[in-house]
């Protein structure tokens, strides 16, 4: 298989494995009734619910090849650079923002008393953060996605932890 066909189909392989449980759903659902009719309409259900995710996780992904490496251990965000890096605990952060000003563009992640840890988007293992994110409390997952795509310079808080004071400005 060409390397570039199997790149389009791991990209898309969350959605395909989706649809065909959607599919799996509506089958077994036309063809049947009572509580089998019901099992294939909740299967259905999981394939839309996945098919959803499994897109949203599509539009997080930013590119491969940027610098460092992205670990998530544990509740644990880590990125190991070429020029910086740093660890921080998920309970620990008090704010996410987008930093567009540099090339490529980076996520601000804020926890008191420490620097921002600054993620470039295409770095190694980036789109782990997908699932860490999404879990924030109150973050809205549609405006992340929709920023990430904006060409806008600058920055933008995406999430602040409730109570916590706003978060600090960088200087460039």
């Amino acid at each position: 298989m060409r390397p570039e066909a199997a790149a389009t189909l791991k990209r898309w392989q969350g959605a395909l494995i989706s649809l065909g449980v959607l599919a799996i759903g509506v089958l077994i659902a036309w063809r049947s009734f009572g509580i089998t009719f019901w099992l294939g309409g909740f299967i259905a259900l999981a394939g839309v619910i996945s098919l959803v995710a499994a897109l949203q996780r599509m539009r997080f992904a930013a590119g491969a090849g940027g610098p460092g490496v992205v670990d998530i251990d544990e509740g644990a965000i880590g990125y190991f650079g070429p020029l910086g890096g740093g660890v921080v605990a998920r309970s620990e952060m008090t704010a996410l923002a987008l930093d567009r000003t540099g090339k490529p563009a980076h996520w601000a992640i804020s926890q008191p008393g420490q620097d921002d840890v600054m993620i470039p988007l295409t770095a190694s293992g980036a789109d782990a953060l997908f699932d860490v994110f999404a879990a924030l409390p109150g973050i809205r997952t549609e405006r992340m996605l929709a920023e990430m795509h904006r060409t806008a310079p600058g920055r933008i808080v995406l999430w602040q932890k409730p109570g916590a004071k706003a978060a600090h400005l960088r200087l460039t």
